[in-house]
């Protein structure tokens, strides 16, 4: 049994375009709480597994839910770090299909105990784009985006530039030469940060997303990456102020939170 999200949900504003609808199994309290998206490759080495899994744990015990996309590697590992009651698990299927066949229990345990959501029709078989528009509503439902491993070229890079366009901080872990190119190829282009500390980098964040749940009504509006026309509209003494404090900037027409 399933139902469909009544109310359009804040971060989502951020998406070139808002799903038409969202069906979920779960709990949507999960949603009012402070997100990061963790995404990467199918095939993670040891280290990549060890890391990640230990980064969901903590993240979750520090309050904060994981969001991923149920598939197999990097989410898979995301999703059980954080425990299936703290995670976000966006299919690339219908709400219905428990896809990839192989985590049907750990999706089934996410339903019961944490949240799965859809845009696709409720039997609607994954196919090779679901993937990507998928990953669309994961990178835009977190507060930033964790990057675990990555090819140049593949899936995760996508979502890295669906960050890019949001405008949302992007964090690798670091890795050897000749491993995980993608990531490499973040940082040396100064696009994303290295998580070189689980622990400092855990209570960074926490304090972080403290700020965002304690935000004005301004900032919350500007986490919703609106226009800098919408945002003069409603708040034009604000904007005013938050730019010249550098608070905010605006990129592309956008306004972002420094």
């Amino acid at each position: 049994m399933f139902n469909t999200v009544p109310h359009r949900i804040s971060e989502l504003e951020s998406m070139q375009n808002y799903p038409k609808s969202l069906d979920y199994k779960g709990s949507l309290e999960l949603l009012t709480r402070p997100k990061i998206s963790i995404v990467g490759t199918r095939r993670p080495n040891p280290y990549t597994r060890s890391i990640t899994y230990e980064l969901a744990k903590k993240l979750s015990i520090s309050g904060i839910v994981v969001v991923s996309g149920a598939a197999a590697g990097v989410d898979t590992i995301a999703h059980q770090g954080a425990g299936t009651e703290n995670t976000i698990a966006v299919l690339p299927s219908g709400i219905e299909i428990r896809y990839p066949k192989a985590n049907a229990e750990l999706i089934a345990s996410i339903e019961k105990n944490g949240l799965t959501l859809s845009q696709f029709e409720p039997t609607f078989e994954a196919r090779t784009w679901s993937f990507v528009v998928r990953n669309e509503i994961v990178v835009a439902l977190g507060e930033c985006l964790i990057v675990a491993e990555a090819d140049i070229g593949s899936g995760s890079m996508r979502s890295v530039q669906y960050a890019l366009e949001m405008g949302k901080q992007i964090y690798v872990l670091p890795h050897r030469i000749r491993e995980s190119e993608g990531t490499h190829q973040l940082l040396a282009q100064g696009k994303a940060a290295a998580i070189e500390n689980i622990d400092d980098f855990v209570a960074y964040i926490s304090k972080k997303t403290l700020n965002t749940i304690l935000d004005t009504p301004f900032l919350a509006f500007c986490r919703t990456f609106p226009s800098y026309e919408e945002v003069m509209l409603k708040f034009p003494r604000e904007i005013f102020e938050a730019e010249l404090s550098g608070i905010v900037d605006v990129r592309n027409g956008r306004v972002v939170i420094v």
